[in-house]
């Protein structure tokens, strides 16, 4: 098994300058917007905002949101690693895009809905070890960090995740185990 170890951060370029690790996002949900207990797993723990669309990708990348996570959410292609589809999976989180979250989820353990919670702000994420999961596997591994504002206080979760290819495309299967910070 190949493990490939992964840090990243993301820089923003505001108006006032780069900010590292927050995304600019629009249309940021307001205090009095519905929330729910949020879960210890990708599954329902990364609840989201309204859709919107942020200026740099939320996965960390350096790529604009919509030529990089955004053109897989549009139905513009399929993430060709396991890494890939945990990045825009977080990015989906970020934005609330809850279609493309079910859309990449393995139909034996995916959700009717996903309850994105819109006082939950994602705001960074990192990518902690990858195993397999390249173009070349059909299984692989992601475990990752994400960094979010709840409410105003930051907090973080902490998943080892399954991916696996179906028809061709990679899709989340779960989490091996319990990793919730």
């Amino acid at each position: 098994m190949i493990k490939t170890p992964l840090l990243t951060t993301l820089v923003v370029n505001t108006p006032s300058g780069p900010v590292p690790g927050r995304p600019t996002i629009r249309d940021v949900p307001s205090e009095d917007s519905p929330s729910q207990d949020a879960p210890h797993s990708e599954a329902g723990r990364m609840g989201g905002m309204s859709r919107r669309e942020p200026a740099g990708c939320p996965c960390g990348l350096p790529a604009p949101y919509r030529d990089c996570c955004g053109r897989f959410h549009r139905g513009e292609g399929a993430a060709p690693t396991a890494e890939l589809l945990m990045r825009s999976r977080f990015a989906a989180f970020s934005v609330g895009d809850e279609a493309y979250l079910l859309r990449t989820w393995h139909p034996a353990t995916r959700p009717a809905s996903v309850g994105l919670d819109r006082k939950v702000r994602w705001v960074r994420l990192e990518v902690l070890e990858t195993a397999r999961g390249t173009v070349l596997h059909t299984d692989g591994t992601v475990r990752f960090r994400a960094h979010y504002v709840e409410r105003g206080r930051e907090g973080t979760m902490e998943e080892h995740s399954r991916f696996v290819r179906l028809d061709g495309r990679w899709v989340y299967e779960g989490a091996l185990g319990p990793a919730a910070l």
